[in-house]
């Protein structure tokens, strides 16, 4: 197939860039500019540390200070990929590489972005529960009651952790925690309209004191999910599924560059009839490489609302 190659790499750029710009959680990508690729599936990601104020003296000067600028080595542990198949007859060779655009960015936009966003929300709530950062609903209260309340109780954690500087925050909220602050009248009396960026992209979202509110869909907030291998008896369908045990994430709330989402996505391979040994059909293999880090001096900074 004439410039098969050229096709597949300006393919790779429009998938790498929908996913980033339709990803709830995409703009976590635009934080990985330190990450350094060491091998296929590990990046470096430097860590700074200083060390504090000491007493200066007339006669001696100043004390010496440590800078320490470690690199943590992580490994993505999310290796996923689709093989697809386009029968010859279902266009010819002049029109297969646009046929092919359209199959696989449909795949990105209805397969591959709500698995990532899964994935990134459920580890960084991992970390809110893990750090013991959770707020909850009255014993004998409800949802649409406290959810003012528990927005308030995680924006002054988050805020408390940062020292109360002016790092962007954003908040993450499913379905039934987002409709009932829009029915709150503490909430509607607040809301704004502001700037966000995404991948490139200025969007306009709703926030409130100067939080972006960024609804996800329920399926995406589960505290666990399997990923499933495409391979064994109930999980052939791919993609993902959340697990018996998992509970419903209410809202994340969290700095904007706390996580880094790094991600490698290979170019999409294309073979044509001739090539593929098994059918008459275009051959397109995608995959890519992906993993979510909270940095080290970021983790104290994210609280959650996780359902009972």
């Amino acid at each position: 197939m004439a410039n098969s190659f050229a096709a597949t790499e300006k393919m790779a750029d429009a998938l790498d860039k929908a996913l980033v710009q339709k990803a709830v959680t995409g703009f976590f990508a635009d934080n990985d500019l330190a990450a350094k690729f060491v091998g296929a599936k590990t990046v470096s990601i430097p860590d700074l540390a200083l060390q504090g104020l000491a007493d200066y003296s007339r006669s001696s000067g100043f004390v010496g200070g440590d800078v320490t600028v470690a690199r943590t080595t992580y490994t993505l542990t999310q290796d996923r990929g689709r093989s697809f198949q386009i029968d010859a007859q279902d266009n010819d060779e002049s029109g297969v590489s646009n046929l092919a655009g359209q199959i696989m960015g449909e795949f990105v936009r209805t397969q591959v972005v709500p698995e990532i966003d899964a994935y990134t929300l459920s580890k960084i709530a991992g970390v809110a529960s893990g750090k013991s950062h959770t707020v909850s609903v009255g014993a004998s209260s409800t949802v649409d009651a406290d959810c003012y309340k528990m927005f308030q109780a995680a924006e002054l954690g988050v805020r408390e952790a940062l020292g109360f500087g002016d790092e962007e925050l954003v908040c993450f909220c499913n379905p039934t925690f987002w409709a009932a602050l829009q029915k709150s009248t503490a909430f509607t009396r607040q809301i704004t309209v502001s700037d966000f960026k995404k991948g490139g992209v200025d969007l306009k979202v709703q926030s409130i004191n100067g939080i972006a509110l960024l609804p996800v869909a329920a399926a995406r907030m589960k505290s666990a999910y399997t990923f499933n291998d495409g391979t064994s008896g109930n999980q052939t369908a791919g993609g993902f599924t959340a697990t018996s045990s998992a509970k419903g994430i209410g809202f994340i709330l969290m700095p904007k560059k706390a996580a880094s989402l790094v991600k490698k996505t290979e170019v999409p391979r294309m073979f044509t009839p001739k090539q593929n040994l098994n059918a008459d059909a275009y051959k397109i293999d995608y995959r890519v490489y992906y993993d979510v880090f909270v940095k080290k001096n970021m983790k104290d900074t994210i609280y959650a609302y996780i359902e009972a």
